[in-house]
């Protein structure tokens, strides 16, 4: 049962992935700010119903469910807190804030499965020999958790004001894109391969860069 509970949770997780990231798209700009929160409803429900099949899939887990639901009482009532104190015209930075925070807590999660993958009912020792399915899940994640702080901060800025909305535009903008693009891949990789330190550390560092890169092109 827990081989479909991880299936079913590493499903659910790239798709969040992919929700977030378009809601960076969505959030770069107000008039397509209201798209952008969807996405991100949307992915945030399904990244938090991973505990909960936990729960349907492990016996023994139910008890576990308990302190997911503390921490989101606790964590949605101080968002509830925000929202009644917040402008509507503020809503839409406020949502690319908390996103930062959304993809940090990927990067954060990344490196705790790194560092102890057992506690995640992840086979390996500490700092590597996980197997090459979870290597794969781990990375894109922390890749996708990077881009969406780095672009959600970015999309912060601009909706605040404290940034530019102009496009920024360089000679060679695309191509160093690409190139940065094409190092995530190549350090997703050897991560995969090699499942050493500085590898992980390549692949966040530079999603990161390609994160704030991406979105100021809008």
């Amino acid at each position: 049962m827990m081989q479909e509970f991880a299936d079913c949770a590493a499903i659910l997780r790239i798709v969040a992935g992919v929700l977030f990231v378009l809601t960076l798209r969505g959030l770069s700009a107000a008039s397509t700010s209201n798209g952008g929160n969807l996405y991100g409803m949307i992915g945030m429900a399904l990244a938090i119903s991973c505990p909960f099949l936990r729960c349907m899939f492990q016996a023994g887990a139910s008890s576990q469910a308990l302190l997911p639901l503390i921490t989101m009482g606790f964590g949605g009532g101080i968002g509830l807190f925000i929202a009644k104190k917040i402008d509507m015209t503020a809503l839409p930075q406020l949502v690319a804030a908390f996103h930062s925070l959304v993809g940090l807590a990927a990067v954060f999660v990344a490196c705790a499965i790194f560092a102890s993958p057992g506690i995640f009912g992840i086979a390996g020792t500490s700092g590597g020999n996980m197997p090459v399915s979870n290597a794969i899940e781990m990375s894109v994640g922390a890749a996708i958790g990077a881009v969406t702080c780095t672009g959600s901060v970015v999309a912060f800025g601009k909706l605040q004001g404290f940034i530019s909305g102009k496009p920024l535009r360089y000679k060679g903008q695309h191509k160093i894109n690409l190139l940065i693009a094409i190092a995530v891949a190549v350090a997703i990789a050897a991560f995969v391969v090699r499942q050493t330190p500085w590898a992980l550390a390549a692949v966040i560092a530079l999603s990161l860069l390609i994160g704030y890169l991406l979105i100021t092109l809008f």
